[in-house]
């Protein structure tokens, strides 16, 4: 290990705090926000707008993709900056255009499988993943560069603005249609954040082929594909809860994901600092073995409050409509700690590029879709949803132990 990664690694707890704080407003401001709806819309409302975001979830994949491959590329070759840099933003704004324009044509198909009132609500989130897909790129960057403070100063960006715009509408309009409105407009003010980072000159640095606009999209659609098997497999169970329950029901599963959300993004931060360890043969056993204890450790300290402190956990699930679901709202607790190690677990597949091992999350979410098709009751759909999350993770876990010794390079594909 050289010395610069050695000074590097030293001084993650420092980054990591300024991280963990600007994730933890994102965090804080998206739970709010996302507890103000369902206070103000209803079960039957909230229900389609938690469904639209689980959809924004999903397709937000991309995003997160160009932000691995740009912390990726820039962290391990920084003689090539300024090709990375560029070469990342042009793929960024074309793969935001395309999934944009291909979103927007399959908004009736989604206006159907979701039961919306309109189809402008669903053309909205044709819109609201531009800037989305535009940040992950920008962010990318930033973090690959180590500019800690301009990269936590994006994350607040995306969850205030999203509170104090989105909520003003809601208040003014309970619907889902203004409610997106709001996600939209929130959704621009981190993508200025990153242009102003980003503006000016920079000194151009050697040329390789292997940042090329050709290998920076493959690796960002390999990576896409990775996280929208996890994504996919998070966040199904709510669109399959609106088509197997009824209204109300589906509307206080979606309550209980409430919770489920917030253990899910309480240790994200885990990942943000983590994920560059996790990349290397000589960190990634130790980064794993910590993260993997640290984000269990959260997520068992919400559990024990949500099944001690019921009624007050009710509060931040969308309050006394969401009655129904307070004794059991412990098990959507453990619900997100499953997902977020397994959130974990698969940032480390794409950090030591283990792209065999992501086959076992198709699965996963086939074998989830499947089974929740015969579920009709919120707890049964709840516990199989549970089950086959806490059987993929012991998988790649297993996986991932009997491969996280090997050093491979960027390109090379693992089980």
């Amino acid at each position: 290990m050289t010395s610069e990664r050695v000074a590097a690694t030293s001084r993650l707890p420092d980054k990591g705090s300024l991280i963990a704080i600007s994730m933890a407003v994102m965090n804080v401001a998206t739970y709010l926000f996302t507890y103000f709806a369902a206070r103000r819309m209803g079960t039957e409302v909230y229900g389609a707008f938690a469904a639209l975001m689980n959809v924004l979830i999903v397709v937000s994949v991309l995003s997160l993709a160009l932000q691995a491959t740009a912390a990726r590329r820039i962290s391990a070759d920084p003689e090539h900056v300024a090709q990375i840099e560029r070469e990342i933003l042009r793929v960024t704004w074309r793969a935001a255009v395309v999934l944009g324009l291909v979103l927007l044509a399959l908004s009736p198909l989604l206006k159907v499988a979701l039961r919306l009132d309109s189809l402008a609500t669903a053309a909205l989130v044709s819109l609201v993943v531009v800037p989305l897909t535009l940040m992950g790129g920008q962010a990318g960057i930033l973090q690959g560069e180590r500019r800690w403070a301009p990269l936590g100063l994006m994350y607040v960006a995306a969850g205030v603005p999203r509170l104090v715009l989105g909520t003003a509408l809601i208040l003014w309009r309970p619907t889902e249609l203004w409610a997106m409105v709001g996600v939209l407009l929130g959704a621009l003010v981190p993508v200025a954040v990153g242009w102003w980072s980003l503006r000016g000159h920079r000194d151009q640095s050697g040329h390789s082929d292997l940042h090329g606009g050709g290998p920076v999209l493959r690796e960002s659609l390999v990576n896409s594909q990775a996280l929208l098997a996890f994504f996919a497999l998070s966040n199904v169970d709510i669109v399959i809860a609106r088509n197997v329950l009824d209204g109300h029901d589906a509307g206080l599963y979606a309550g209980g994901l409430i919770l489920t959300k917030a253990v899910i993004f309480l240790p994200q931060f885990v990942v943000v600092v983590a994920f560059p360890s996790m990349s290397t043969s000589h960190e990634r056993r130790r980064a794993l073995n910590l993260s993997l204890v640290l984000v269990a450790a959260l997520g068992a300290a919400v559990t024990l409050g949500a099944w001690v402190l019921s009624s007050l956990a009710l509060v931040f699930a969308g309050g006394a409509k969401y009655g129904d679901i307070e004794g059991r709202l412990w098990l959507f607790a453990i619900l997100g700690t499953v997902i977020a190690l397994l959130q974990l677990v698969v940032y480390s597949v794409i950090a030591r590029q283990g792209q065999r091992s992501i086959l076992l999350v198709w699965a996963g979410l086939a074998a989830l879709v499947v089974g929740a098709l015969f579920m009709h009751t919120i707890t049964s759909l709840l516990l199989w949803v549970a089950a086959v999350d806490a059987v993929l993770l012991l998988a790649l876990l297993t996986t991932s132990y009997r491969h996280v010794g090997q050093d491979e390079p960027l390109p090379a594909t693992a089980p």
